[in-house]
């Protein structure tokens, strides 16, 4: 597997990009735009690179559902034999709709509410992360309310500083607002030992988000098993380690994440341990699987500055506004013979930071041309929102030769659903 790159999805044959066996550009005018569209074989591709590296020790791949819960999209992982990370109640309905067994999920997330925690206990989850001493008090009293043990695993900040492309995408170090602090861990597991309706079965940690460097990684397995011996000295049944995801995938021509060098760095760590090794992929599975396709509305000329207006903007893809995200931005058809200049792309949002590429060089499109935004199957679809009366766009899947709706488009009746 490398630095992460595999095949590449959606290919250009002839001058045209392709989604499977067929353009693009027919796709868009079948369903529309804007428009995403997964590759199911690419992202069965990942899950099984990631099997293959892991092979030397009991794993589990327990897929990150927030960055993208497509039922067609978990479906297609369930297949793979792969599990689920939720954050919220909602993910964990997604998850167990989409054929994901139970004892395959944990849920993590430092604000679980009572009814999301009984929710999780009634379907019998593999596990909970723990992010303070509040909530493993609050799982403990639903599951003495219920008469059920709850299993779960600490959180642990290990206060390893990653490099992230934006600070809120780092989450391992000490001022942030995720897991437990290095010096009350140990603690919290001790008070776990007195209730019997806890049991204490992993430990878990997560640094960060579109991680590229192995490092960071290795430091923080070294802290968490070192903390691990020390606790099963202290009589706690450790089953599992859970190492997180955030491993970083490419955008451009900068490589992502080695996983197969990650594999060599930790697989002999969690055997020699005798743990199970629990990870969290999301981005790594998804992104590079997905594009969203947007149809040129205008192309403005104002003070030396050329605004390509597209229908879609941060209402559907929110990562260049939010996190300052790059995405590749090509034609979907030919472009030869086109002039090549710095355009800013931009969407239709009342807002200046609706953007999807400032001062990209690009072949200059016509009103009506399509455009390709690549590596968008992660965080795009999972974060759109309605903002500014937009219905959020429909999801098309290709999966071999066939190329099916896996949403429809919402209508302006879903708009004020639930509304009185």
């Amino acid at each position: 597997m490398g630095a992460g790159v595999l095949t590449r999805t959606f290919p250009r044959v002839d001058g045209v990009v392709r989604c499977g066996t067929t353009s693009a550009e027919e796709v868009a005018r079948e369903f529309g735009t804007p428009l995403y569209v997964y590759d199911l074989d690419r992202v069965r591709e990942r899950a099984r690179a990631f099997t293959e590296a892991f092979v030397g020790v009991d794993h589990l791949l327990a897929y990150s559902v927030k960055a993208n819960g497509n039922l067609s999209v978990l479906r297609a992982l369930a297949e793979v034999g792969c599990g689920a990370d939720v954050t919220s109640g909602g993910e964990l309905y997604r998850a167990r709709l989409a054929g994901i067994p139970a004892e395959r999920i944990v849920f993590a997330g430092v604000g679980k509410t009572r009814a999301e925690i009984e929710q999780a206990l009634g379907e019998g989850i593999l596990a909970f992360n723990v992010e303070s001493r509040g909530e493993l008090d609050r799982i403990a009293e639903v599951a003495d309310a219920h008469g059920a043990r709850a299993r779960f695993g600490v959180r642990v900040n290990p206060d390893v500083l990653a490099s992230t492309p934006h600070r809120y995408t780092a989450t391992g170090h000490a001022a942030t607002k995720f897991g437990v602090p290095w010096s009350d861990v140990r603690a919290l597991y001790h008070r776990a030992l007195e209730r019997p309706s806890l049991d204490a079965v992993g430990i878990d940690v997560h640094i960060g988000s579109q991680i590229v460097g192995v490092d960071p990684y290795e430091r923080a397995v070294d802290r968490v098993l070192e903390l691990g011996a020390e606790l099963r000295e202290d009589g706690v049944a450790l089953e599992y380690v859970d190492i997180g995801g955030g491993f970083g995938i490419s955008y451009d021509d900068r490589p992502g994440l080695d996983i197969d060098d990650l594999a060599r760095r930790v697989v002999l760590r969690v055997r020699d341990a005798d743990l199970r090794l629990l990870l969290e992929p999301g981005r790594a599975l998804v992104g590079d699987a997905g594009v969203l396709l947007v149809r040129v509305q205008y192309v403005k000329e104002s003070e030396g500055k050329t605004f390509v207006v597209v229908d879609g903007g941060m209402s559907e893809l929110l990562r260049p506004s939010h996190y300052g995200g790059f995405h590749e931005i090509e034609p979907a058809g030919p472009s030869e013979g086109r002039p090549i200049r710095p355009v800013d792309v931009v969407g239709p949002i009342c807002e200046t930071g609706d953007f999807l590429a400032l001062d990209r060089a690009l072949p200059v499109p016509s009103p009506g041309d399509l455009l390709v935004v690549r590596t968008a199957g992660a965080y795009g679809f999972s974060m759109a929102s309605n903002y500014n009366g937009r219905p959020r766009p429909a999801e098309v899947v290709v999966d071999g030769t066939e190329v099916r709706l896996a949403r429809r488009r919402e209508r302006h009746e879903d708009l004020t659903r639930g509304e009185a």
